[in-house]
């Protein structure tokens, strides 16, 4: 097959059903902030108590949840985004020329600003996506970073 058969927008190997612009629309559509899991997280903490401030400027990496006086941040990461090694955060198959850098810049990154933050004394919580629909434990894990003294755990008999 030629590639003049393939339709415009379209390249010889085509892995994807949406047209180039098509996917370019997909893709800006895709919210960095307010994502269904942050506001998951968020209420979450709201229930448990505890006030925050949202994306402070000027902390490294912009945390999603800020707790100042406490000195603790939340960040709420999609993994696709920040390659969590789980079913979502696998590789796309398609032009990995352009994905492979960009997923390993943004966990070089994420891995800077949590370096950043605990070198100004701050301590720093990850919730992955994938977590997000284990409340139970997921309640349990905000509740145990964000306490001043952590909750003792139930020994097994």
């Amino acid at each position: 097959m030629h590639e003049s058969s393939f339709p415009i927008g379209y390249s010889v190997r085509v892995t994807d059903w949406l047209t180039v612009d098509q996917r370019r629309r997909v893709m800006q559509a895709v919210k960095g902030k307010d994502t269904g899991p942050e506001l998951t997280v968020r209420r979450i903490v709201h229930r448990l108590g505890y006030r925050y401030r949202l994306h402070s400027k000027g902390l490294p990496g912009r945390p999603d949840l800020v707790f100042g006086p406490r000195k603790k941040v939340i960040f709420v990461h999609g993994c696709f985004w920040h390659a969590h090694n789980c079913r979502y955060g696998r590789m796309p198959e398609s032009r990995q020329e352009y994905w492979v850098p960009k997923l390993i810049g943004n966990m070089e990154r994420d891995k800077a600003n949590v370096a950043k933050l605990e070198a100004m004394g701050w301590k720093v919580l990850t919730v992955w996506e994938c977590e997000v629909k284990k409340t139970a434990e997921l309640v349990d894990r905000i509740n145990d970073f964000l306490a001043d003294q952590p909750r003792p755990r139930e020994t097994e008999q």
